[in-house]
């Protein structure tokens, strides 16, 4: 009899876990070469700068939007199909862009129209892949830091692969041929989450009293008043998000104009962004390999502290500093390396805090949040270079980058970082009820 029940317990696999890995490798490598050939594309074609970044802007603001606004409709297709639906339409989309050049019938507003729908399924795909690594992790018999890191990790290899691939793929074939590239990558992760993820690592909705899942029956607006609600409620990850939007703000500042200014000024060769994006994806790398095999031995508020702090405002005051290009080099490793832990723990404990059936929309809320400043990025540094010169702007960034990320430091909310969820709290009984139906039969709940 005993022995009987031991059988009936799923044993652990990794094979979703490890699909959904693949997955989100392929899109993004395609993803980050598209977005060196979509702009190359543009000036080569218009010979604009203003149509380039209106395109550019096309793409992204449904893709925060849609992140923001689309977390109930996730819910409703379930984050398993809404990850294959999203990828095959933005497959769809993206391949149309060089078909339409090819027979010239591509104009600026198709392009535009092409890609803000492109933008809005990526939206709607990264949060919908996001949600599924909880019960993939569980199916592993995986720490949620572990996976997390994975995840994490498998996107920053992808970034850090696919820009210099799509800009010898662009030299040695054209930009049209590398978007329909990237438009079969999407074809390629829908495929593997299809096959390879099991749709039972899906969140289900809470029962209510009755038996009936809460979710039915539930409006739109009242499904995404519930996400930001919940989000507005938790101090911990309110300030998560506030705390990521200013630093995503001032990164994309940085990185659109900040440094290239300097690296023009000091070297007068676009070479040197190379060589600092390389330094901070290898830095990046390191630190996420680290976290990931740490994690769950790690104190997560002062790993997240120090490493956000080594990856901000040090930056700023160096490149202010420097004449030369060696200091900036090893300063932007180290800040590479900080940056790298910041994303599996900040997973893991939204993962924990965050109800799996309001996932969606609650960390598609947070996500949109902390995304919301990052087209105002290049403006804001344009701004301060103007008024201030580069030194005046790097140093008054860095300063409130800084403290920005003083704030687990000071206060007191941030050591709830350190606290996960016990297993007799009503939420995470909630959990456990909710994933024992028939549908979690592949699916072995573990702690965190």
């Amino acid at each position: 009899m005993h022995d009987t029940a031991l059988d009936q317990v799923p044993s652990p696999s990794r094979r979703g876990l490890a699909g959904l890995l693949t997955a989100n490798f392929v899109s993004i490598l395609g993803t980050r070469m598209s977005m060196l050939a979509l702009p190359w594309f543009m000036l080569v074609t218009t010979g604009s700068a203003g149509e380039t970044g209106l395109v550019v802007f096309a793409e992204m603001v449904p893709y925060v939007l849609v992140q923001a606004l689309g977390g109930p409709i996730v819910d409703r297709l379930g984050t398993w199909r809404a990850s294959i639906v999203t990828d095959v339409i933005a497959a769809v989309t993206f391949a149309l862009v060089p078909v339409l050049y090819l027979t010239d019938g591509l104009s600026l507003g198709a392009v535009a129209a092409l890609v803000a729908v492109a933008g809005a399924a990526r939206g709607a795909g990264d949060t919908a892949r996001h949600v599924l690594v909880p019960g993939l992790a569980d199916a592993a018999a995986t720490p949620l830091e572990r996976a997390s890191g994975w995840y994490d990790g498998v996107s920053r290899a992808a970034s850090m692969i696919g820009a210099p691939l799509g800009g010898v793929l662009i030299a040695v074939t054209s930009a049209p041929a590398v978007v329909a590239v990237d438009a079969a990558t999407f074809a390629v992760s829908a495929a593997v989450v299809a096959l390879a993820v099991p749709r039972a690592a899906q969140p289900r909705p809470a029962p209510s009293g009755d038996g009936v899942p809460d979710d039915e029956g539930t409006g739109y607006l009242a499904s995404l008043r519930e996400g930001f609600a919940h989000l507005a409620a938790d101090r911990l990850l309110l300030g998560i998000a506030l705390m990521v939007l200013v630093t995503n703000l001032l990164d994309q500042a940085f990185s659109s104009v900040l440094a290239p200014v300097w690296a023009n000024e000091t070297t007068g060769s676009p070479l040197v962004l190379g060589l600092m994006g390389a330094a901070m994806g290898v830095g990046a790398l390191i630190g996420n390999g680290s976290t990931a095999w740490l994690g769950p031995r790690l104190p997560r508020r002062r790993a997240y502290a120090w490493g956000f702090l080594l990856a901000g405002g040090p930056r700023f005051f160096v490149l202010a500093a420097a004449s030369s290009v060696s200091p900036v080099l090893a300063m932007t490793f180290v800040a590479g390396f900080g940056a790298g832990g910041i994303n599996p723990i900040l997973s893991a404990v939204e993962y924990e805090r965050v109800p799996r059936h309001l996932q969606t929309r609650v960390l598609g809320a947070l996500g949109a949040t902390a995304w919301a400043g990052i087209p105002f990025g290049a403006l804001l540094g344009g701004v301060l270079v103007d008024g201030l010169g580069l030194q005046g702007a790097l140093a008054l960034a860095g300063a409130v980058y800084l403290v920005t990320t003083l704030a687990p430091f000071v206060f007191p909310v941030w050591h709830e970082m350190d606290r996960a969820p016990s297993p007799d709290s009503p939420e995470v009984a909630v959990e456990t009820v909710s994933d024992c139906g028939p549908e979690a039969a592949e699916v072995t709940t573990t702690a965190a």
